[in-house]
């Protein structure tokens, strides 16, 4: 826990937590946890994608890795724990296995990511996507930094992937237990949709003659509320932008998440039929541009009673629940099996700077993740 303030304290912006990705923020988080894997007595290095990467080498020749971590750049004005814990629950957890004298029958590595939130480039999981090898050649254009690429590894390397994370929701809190066992990660589309108006005077264009493109933006987004699955209106930017002028352009972002990918696709195709209605009826233009598709992910089912067997270890009951929120283990899905445990944060919050989690429930994540690597390594033995 004074490893998350300390790193809390580490922002590419002043009186607020910001880290996005290759930032100086976000190398001065790096040398720093990096500096904790170092003492946790891992082999530390930073590959061609900015992720930083811990590894405990086994005896055994041949032996695959088992990966674990999250992620360490951050959404803007964010909180200490959305990815960084996972991170530090892993060095943790991995100290007091090498401490013990355990020996494992695999390698372990710990990786914190360059990239989840997506917040520089607009393009989710850059850091675990490049060490996957699904970047596509969109993604490589719209970096600037060349060569990330060269992060790949190579598939059939990995044994499995399990990640901690916050909840960022409240069921847990709920349910008054620390941790919970994750069944499955939402697919998510990401689009942009502009509608094009005319601009005019407010004070001398009639409203039946008006081709407000917010009013048309606006409509939109009250079809999201109301479309049936997890849909967001969270950036909508206006144009000319002043106070008595009539919108001529409005551009906002679109959201779409359900663990059902079928579910989640029909709804975008029903949003963007009332988008074409609403320009039409209204007299505007609109473009509608798929910025990112994520399908939904399903984690693997021996590796999630594996996870459930060390959660029963330290819970009175072990809760199956499904992960709305996007994770990097969405994007190692496509060259390892993937799990997860989430850890009970209070209310809910996340991805804001009131984030906060208990020390005890920690204490208990870190005890699961070190009891998950065991099992694991038993039946590996």
């Amino acid at each position: 826990m004074r490893r998350c303030d300390e790193l809390g304290a580490i922002s590419d912006e002043p009186g607020k937590l910001t880290r996005t990705f290759h930032s100086p923020g976000m190398q001065r988080a790096n040398a720093l946890v990096g500096s904790w894997m170092q003492s946790a007595g891992l082999e530390v290095r930073e590959d061609a994608a900015f992720n930083l990467l811990g590894r405990w080498t086994c005896s055994r020749r041949g032996a695959k890795t088992l990966l674990l971590g999250s992620h360490l750049d951050t959404v803007r004005d964010a909180g200490k724990y959305d990815g960084p814990l996972g991170v530090l629950v892993a060095i943790a957890a991995v100290q007091h296995l090498r401490e013990a004298g355990v020996e494992l029958p695999f390698q372990v590595e710990i990786a914190g990511f360059s990239d989840e939130e997506g917040v520089r480039y607009q393009t989710t999981y850059l850091g675990s996507r490049a060490l996957a090898g699904t970047l596509t050649r969109a993604d490589l254009a719209r970096i600037e930094e060349k060569g990330v690429q060269r992060a790949r590894r190579r598939r059939g390397e990995f044994l499995a992937y399990a990640e901690v994370h916050i909840e960022q929701g409240p069921v847990l809190e709920n349910r008054n237990l620390a941790v919970g066992v994750v069944s499955a990660i939402a697919g998510q589309s990401r689009l942009c949709v502009e509608f094009h108006g005319r601009a005019g005077h407010a004070g001398t264009t009639p409203m039946a003659l008006r081709h407000d493109a917010l009013c048309g933006a606006a409509e939109l987004a009250l079809a999201a509320e109301k479309c049936g699955v997890l849909a967001t209106v969270g950036q909508l930017t206006v144009a000319p932008g002043a106070s008595n002028v009539i919108p001529g352009h409005a551009t906002l972002t679109l959201d779409v998440r359900d663990q059902r990918d079928a579910a989640r696709r029909a709804a975008v195709r029903v949003l963007q039929a009332s988008a074409k209605e609403i320009a039409r009826r209204r007299g505007l233009r609109f473009t509608w541009t798929p910025v990112q598709e994520t399908a939904a992910v399903v984690c693997n089912r021996a590796l999630t009673k594996v996870m459930q067997a060390a959660a029963a270890r330290h819970e009175r009951e072990v809760l199956l629940l499904p992960s709305g929120a996007g994770h990097d283990a969405a994007a190692i899905s496509a060259i390892c099996p993937v799990t997860m445990l989430f850890v009970r944060c209070k209310g809910g919050i996340s991805h804001h700077r009131d984030e906060s989690v208990k020390t005890a429930d920690v204490q208990r994540a870190v005890a699961v993740l070190a009891d998950f690597v065991q099992i694991l390594a038993a039946q590996h033995a």
